[in-house]
């Protein structure tokens, strides 16, 4: 198809293959200055364009065709469009390296801070004054790395919670390994949100479930409430021993819960099967609730606000000890 839509060009053999080859790799898109470069006049492009045969999507881009973009034409248009010093960056860059579950119809691509360009719709162009050439992946398309893509998308956009989800995401998908993400987190400073980055990695990579439920009791301490029973050993519905993270007799008799989703926690499969399990813990004397490791860390005034609003004792007022079973 690409090398019908050139035949008609005053090109050697040579440069319309070339020219086709690079076509082919861009999805049928090519900037202005590619053609210009392979000896195509603004004036060919311009027939062509008046014929109908060729489309501009924007003033510096032409596609070899007509018709809708597809996502990945799009992509290439927003790096063709900035021009040689932009990436697909951010959640772009990462749905392209295989994360799932992040996706965004938004395009985002990096550009050189100093670049100036027209804006495109459904196209996000963030400037940035880092080195291009350490961001860049190794691949043929103008591509961020997995490092920098999450790190300088989850510390400038979103909410702490989703920065440490999707920290967590990349290596639960292994796109990366923490010791990865911990080295980019020093070598992009200054970096907003390094500190949570830090614990985040940390976290993934110790899989630090029995730290997070030591902070649970810390905060407990720390709030002045009952301290929780931890590790207990409880029988499910199915007939299985469990054992929970934090429990606390309250004062009516019944016994309450609280498991702590830590990182290892996020993946879809493993998430319906905690979510299956404290069903299965759960009755008419066993109340179970959940807490994320993120609200552990930063958002601990929540969870004593829910557990004071549970009935967990004071710190001395303790009922009794849970039993097991």
């Amino acid at each position: 198809m690409t090398t019908d839509q050139l035949r008609r060009l005053p090109l050697d053999p040579e440069r319309r293959s070339s020219l086709g080859m690079l076509a082919d790799a861009q999805e049928g898109l090519l900037a202005r200055r590619q053609l210009l470069e392979h000896g195509v006049s603004g004036a060919h492009v311009a027939q062509h364009l008046r014929a109908d045969r060729w489309s501009s999507p924007t003033p510096r881009v032409v596609l070899l065709g007509t018709g809708r973009l597809d996502r990945v034409q799009r992509e290439w248009l927003g790096t063709l469009h900035a021009g040689p010093r932009s990436l697909l960056g951010g959640l772009t860059a990462l749905s392209c390296h295989g994360l799932i579950g992040w996706e965004r119809d938004e395009v985002t691509v990096w550009v050189d801070g100093r670049l100036a360009f027209e804006p495109v719709p459904g196209i996000s162009f963030f400037r940035t004054r880092r080195p291009f050439a350490s961001l860049r992946a190794t691949t043929s398309r103008p591509l961020a790395r997995v490092e920098p893509a999450t790190l300088l998308h989850a510390g400038y956009h979103g909410t702490p919670r989703a920065a440490d989800g999707l920290v967590a995401a990349v290596v639960q998908q292994r796109l990366t390994t923490p010791d990865r993400l911990a080295a980019w987190v020093e070598s992009l400073q200054p970096l907003r949100r390094a500190r949570l980055f830090r614990a985040a990695v940390d976290e993934v990579a110790t899989g630090a479930h029995s730290r997070l439920e030591r902070d649970v009791v810390r905060l407990c301490r720390e709030a002045g409430l009952a301290p929780p029973r931890q590790q207990t050993r409880r029988q499910d519905a199915d007939g299985r021993q469990r054992w929970t993270d934090c429990e606390w007799r309250l004062p009516d008799g019944r016994v309450l819960v609280l498991e702590v989703d830590g990182s290892a926690h996020r993946e879809a499969a493993q998430w319906a099967a905690d979510k299956r399990r404290a069903r299965r813990l759960t009755s008419a004397e066993t109340l179970v609730i959940s807490c994320t490791a993120h609200e552990v860390r930063h958002e601990p005034h929540e969870i004593v606000a829910d557990l004071v609003r549970l009935g967990v004792p004071r710190r001395g007022r303790v009922p009794g000890r849970a039993s097991e079973g």
